[in-house]
């Protein structure tokens, strides 16, 4: 099983990013992905979440500058970041989780497999 997490960087406050994760050695349709972030000296804390099937929650913070996506074909499940704000400076996680998205898809112990993390910087 492997999640390999892309398209961090450092960027300017109002700037765009977009993260990719690419999985492979399981069966992707069946598990819902999503987006977690660690900031410097804080926990780890989710961002954003989507089905099997597409349906998609964010994290309050996040809201309306986020949109998270999907491409079962390729396996892919992405970030795309709009109006980056400092605090958005964190590493990025993706995480899948089995089945369907569920009451506990904000907690970090619902998700089966994680990739390495991709680090975004935002700058002021």
């Amino acid at each position: 099983v492997q999640l390999q997490a892309s398209g961090g960087g450092l960027v300017q406050a109002g700037d765009s990013l977009r993260l990719s994760c690419a999985a492979s050695g399981f069966t992707f349709s069946g598990y819902a992905m999503g987006w977690f972030r660690q900031a410097p000296g804080k926990e780890r804390e989710f961002v954003a979440v989507i089905s099997r099937n597409g349906a998609t929650l964010q994290a309050d913070s996040v809201k309306g500058r986020f949109t998270i996506s999907r491409e079962n074909a390729k396996n892919t499940v992405s970030l795309q970041m709009n109006s980056l704000k400092p605090e958005d400076t964190a590493v990025y996680y993706c995480a899948a989780k089995f089945g369907t998205m569920g009451n506990y898809y904000y907690t970090e112990g619902a998700y089966s497999y994680w990739g390495q993390g991709t680090l975004v910087t935002v700058s002021s």
